[in-house]
């Protein structure tokens, strides 16, 4: 695109503003960016920014990846849970979001963030940037809508799941300042993909929903998440591989790109039709497997104590 509106200036008319202003700042980004150190490093370029060497970017990307497979759920459940079973993970540094963003950058956000800019209501959220946390959207508001409702479905999520949105960690990583909002709107959309599919945040779900983002937004981090497949159980892969891989990305590949939903104007939309439009059809319900599979190997478990107690009078 900057090539375009390099060697054609008769084009630039035809643009939408909000694309126009995004690729003169690319351009004037790219031609005063320079290689520094960290004995030079340059001022931020937005509140919070961390400017990275290609070092270290390279090595947050391979820490950060190496360190999240321990624990896919750092980008979901493990910072944000209310629950005390989670309190003693609450203090360690979400790896699989600064994964996301040393990942992202140089092609995958620019690749996002145009995907927004392609489409009328992604150019609305560039320009209004909204945030998602408990100041900007009541919960209290989203509890009292109808059943059904995109607004009733998101707030029974997160009671269901003990999460609350408000704390997404800041982005700090990405040097563009549109680009490290669009990571952001990503971020803070996540629990809606939750809530739309009604996946839970247990491993096996983050992986399913990890596997859906990549096939919609391609972000590195998301595809790199399926090695936690290698840390779960048996069954678990199993089902992964039967079910919830193949919905993944069926339904990402034809879904329209969900970064571009505004969610605060369809809080109040039926949440099946909101699926209808976007494309998504709600998976097999995990929570009901894993419960089925608990209360199964409880009774083959009895079953057997039972046999062993018999055996043992006779």
């Amino acid at each position: 695109m900057s090539l375009i509106l390099r060697n054609s200036p008769s084009r630039i008319a035809l643009l939408p503003q909000e694309i126009l202003v995004s690729c003169l700042a690319t351009i004037n980004h790219n031609s005063s960016t320079r290689r520094f150190s960290v004995f030079n490093r340059p001022p931020p370029n937005y509140p919070g920014h961390v400017p990275l060497t290609r070092v270290e970017r390279l090595g947050l990307a391979v820490g950060s990846a190496v360190g999240s497979l321990w624990d896919v759920r750092r980008h979901g459940i493990s910072s944000r849970s209310t629950t005390p079973s989670h309190k003693r993970l609450t203090s360690f540094p979400d790896l699989v979001a600064a994964c996301g963003e040393a990942t992202a950058t140089p092609y995958f956000i620019y690749r996002l963030r145009d995907a927004m800019l392609s489409s009328p209501t992604g150019r609305r959220i560039l320009r209004d940037r909204p945030r998602i946390t408990s100041a900007t959207m009541s919960l209290t508001y989203l509890r009292s809508l109808p059943p059904g409702t995109v607004g009733a479905t998101y707030a029974a999520w997160l009671d269901r799941e003990h999460v609350t949105p408000d704390t997404r960690d800041q982005v700090c990583y990405i040097d563009d300042e549109e680009c490290a909002y669009v990571m952001q709107r990503y971020r803070e959309c996540h629990d809606f993909y939750h809530a739309l599919t009604g996946l839970p945040v247990v491993v096996e779900g983050e992986v399913a929903l990890k596997a859906f983002e990549f096939a919609n937004t391609l972000l590195p981090m998301t595809g790199l998440s399926m090695f936690a497949l290698l840390r779960m159980k048996k069954e678990e892969r199993k089902r992964f591989w039967s079910i919830y891989g193949p919905w993944a990305i069926k339904n990402g590949l034809k879904s329209e790109d969900v970064v571009c939903v505004y969610w605060e104007e369809w809080l109040e939309k039926d949440v099946q039709e909101v699926r209808d439009l976007l494309g998504i059809e709600v998976p097999v319900d995990l929570r009901n497997i894993r419960k089925e599979e608990r209360r199964r190997k409880k009774a083959e478990r009895e079953a057997r104590e039972r046999s062993a107690d018999t055996l043992g009078m006779s």
